[in-house]
């Protein structure tokens, strides 16, 4: 059979209970703490990262295209020396990006999807060096640097750091430079053709529609070095071009005095404020810096420690509270276990107990554990007060027994020896019968009055010294009761109880045998049997009335065989009393179901208690072994 699940989860002992409770914030406290720390740990991933990227694409990628836009001016203008000097720097540079996409192999997908194809390109762009300068175009040359920028605006967001400014910006400014660059080829010798000048037109407008608002858009720190360029007469020298050659038109013939100088070194100018603000400020970046750990820095150890306390104040208010539940458990079951019936033993033998010692009064203080603990001893004192006003009350009672019970008995005594006096004389037939009836009335309350020193604990005072013969036993049990005539003694063993414990046997058997004839029917023979077994005596007393249930039966043979006697259940005192004379005497009684439907009483006298009067050659017949006994009377009586 499963359990519900509801039962299977649930905590069952209070340690386990007090553990899911307290440990349920720091496990909540330890995910956020594991939410930031991840968190912070991605970020120095991408720092990393970054600045690989930066090391090994970016920063080649971006000294290739300066390289290609100067071999492209000098490819333009046709000067051989310039022209070699940037082939030279361009083939330099070439290697490095080769080396860069060579290194970054099959990671370059996981930075953007299209970056692949676009190194690829770049890759292959490099490759043709050798048949772009064969036949040297301005349209070659910007193909490569526009696949150059491609690259650039692929990598400017996986490797930005927080240092940097925004990669989209950085892209729009390198696309301005080119603007620029493009203008300086095209602006060779003055004069530009339609198509030239079509271009040119379109470079500055690129160049004027991007670069305003993308210095704009820069961090505060990288704005100075582009207001430096912007801001001089270099760069107001080459705006002045622009608007004379624009106004030109094509085919117009522009003076060029100090153009390339300052157009060089605004570009000079804009690939150093470039770099400032995207390369440089990539490679100078700290992945464990303020800017870059942050907050989430201060969250992760923040959160680390927050884990720590919460663990240490968890495991010290854990522990303690532990510790008092268990002490508290421990105290409830040694006072439920040991010391309460300890003391209840001590209180029913007739011992005194000190209340104060056995359970001091706690003072009311404390949490609420103490209150319980302090609750307990209370509940405890009250127990024990109960107890001992009970035993006193018992005490009292049996006191009072003890002294209506001497009383009577002297009085009973005198009544039996006035009858016994009576008897003597010579009377009526009639008379004498009124005289024996009344005789075994004042015998039956001589037996009662002995029964209440009995359950007091007091030896009553009838007693012989010397053995008595079994069948004088059984007479004298039988002559206690009303109607000794209904009683049917079978034979009896030739055996003789020892004189001290006859007086309690002829009360036992008295009991039992009034107990008998009062639960059948008038008309009905009670049997009395004895039989002599290898370890000890049986006698049995069976009746013809209507017998008990198994309840009954299993009440009765406890309040013979208990060892605790209640005084104040007064229901079939006479069982109490059997209790008493069977622990005092070493005796063994039980009740059971008669075969003919009535109840028998067995009683079993050990062997110690017994003589053997039968003569040494009879003996050996006149032993019935224990196996003599039917199975079911030997199972039902125990004695076997």
């Amino acid at each position: 059979m499963r359990m519900p699940r509801s039962s299977v989860l649930r905590p069952r002992s209070v340690r386990a209970k007090i553990v899911a409770l307290l440990m349920l914030p720091v496990v909540s406290l330890m995910a956020l703490w594991g939410f930031a720390a991840v968190t912070t740990a991605s970020s120095i991933g991408d720092a990393e990262r970054g600045k690989d990227v930066n090391a090994e694409l970016l920063a080649p990628v971006g000294a290739f295209v300066t390289a290609v836009q100067a071999e492209r001016t000098a490819a333009l203008r046709g000067d051989e020396t310039a022209y070699r000097t940037a082939q030279s720097a361009t083939d330099r540079t070439a290697k490095a990006v080769r080396d860069g996409v060579n290194s970054a192999g099959s990671d370059a997908g996981l930075l953007d999807a299209a970056l692949p194809g676009r190194l690829a390109t770049l890759k292959a762009d490099t490759g043709a060096l050798t048949a772009q300068r064969a036949r040297p175009s301005y349209t070659g040359y910007s193909a490569i640097v526009r696949h150059g920028l491609a690259v650039t605006g692929a990598l400017t967001e996986a490797a930005r750091s927080a240092d940097a400014s925004d990669g989209r910006v950085l892209l729009e400014l390198a696309r301005a430079r080119e603007a620029v660059a493009q203008e300086q080829a095209l602006l060779a010798d003055g004069t530009l053709t339609r198509d030239e000048y079509a271009a040119f037109v379109g470079a500055v407008a690129v160049q004027r529609e991007l670069l305003e608002p993308a210095v704009a858009d820069l961090k505060a720190a990288h704005r100075p070095a582009y207001r430096r360029v912007l801001d001089g007469d270099r760069y107001a020298r080459v705006r002045a071009v622009e608007d004379q050659v624009r106004a030109a038109g094509p085919g117009g013939a522009v003076p060029l005095t100090g153009w390339d100088a300052a157009v060089t070194q605004v570009l000079s100018g804009l690939a150093g404020a470039e770099a400032d603000a995207g390369v440089a400020a990539t490679a100078k970046a700290d992945p464990f810096g303020w800017d870059t750990l942050g907050a989430s820095g201060v969250a992760v150890v923040l959160g680390l420690v927050g884990v720590l306390l919460s663990l240490l104040v968890s495991v010290l208010v854990g522990r303690g509270l532990i510790v008092e539940l268990l002490d508290l458990r421990n105290s409830a079951l040694e006072v439920a276990g040991r010391r309460l019936p300890q003391a209840m033993r001590r209180l029913h033998a007739g011992q005194g107990v000190d209340i104060d010692a056995e359970a001091p009064m706690r003072r009311l203080a404390g949490d609420e554990l103490a209150q319980v603990g302090t609750a307990l001893t209370a509940v405890q004192r009250a127990a024990l007060k109960a107890a001992s006003e009970r035993a006193e009350l018992l005490s009292g009672i049996s006191g009072v027994y003890v002294s209506l019970a001497r009383r009577s008995q002297v009085l009973l005594h005198r009544q039996l020896d006035l009858l016994s006096a009576l008897e003597q004389r010579r009377q009526d037939p009639a008379e004498l019968r009124d005289l024996y009836r009344v005789d075994y009335l004042a015998t039956r309350m001589r037996r009662h009055s002995e029964s209440l020193l009995i359950l007091s604990g007091i030896a009553p005072g009838r007693g012989w010294r010397d053995p008595i013969p079994l069948t004088d036993v059984l007479r004298a049990a039988v002559a206690e009761i009303e109607t000794p005539d209904r009683v049917q003694v079978w034979a009896v063993p030739r055996v003789s109880l020892l004189g001290g414990s006859v007086a309690d046997v002829i009360h036992l058997l008295a009991e039992l045998v009034e107990n008998a004839a009062s639960f059948s029917p008038p008309s009905t023979q009670v049997q009395l049997r004895a039989a002599r077994l290898r370890e000890g005596l049986l006698i049995e007393i069976e009746d013809s009335g209507f017998g008990m249930n198994e309840d009954a039966l299993a009440d009765a043979n406890r309040k013979i065989q208990s060892d605790k006697v209640d005084l104040l259940d007064a229901k079939q005192i006479g069982l109490f009393v059997v209790n008493r004379l069977r622990a005092r005497q070493g005796l063994q009684v039980e009740i059971r179901a008669s075969d003919t439907g009535g109840v028998t009483a067995a009683v079993f006298v050990p062997e110690n208690l017994i003589r053997d009067d039968m003569p040494v050659g009879e003996r050996g017949r006149g032993l019935a072994p224990a196996s003599a006994l039917v199975p079911e009377q030997r199972r039902a009586t125990g004695y076997a």
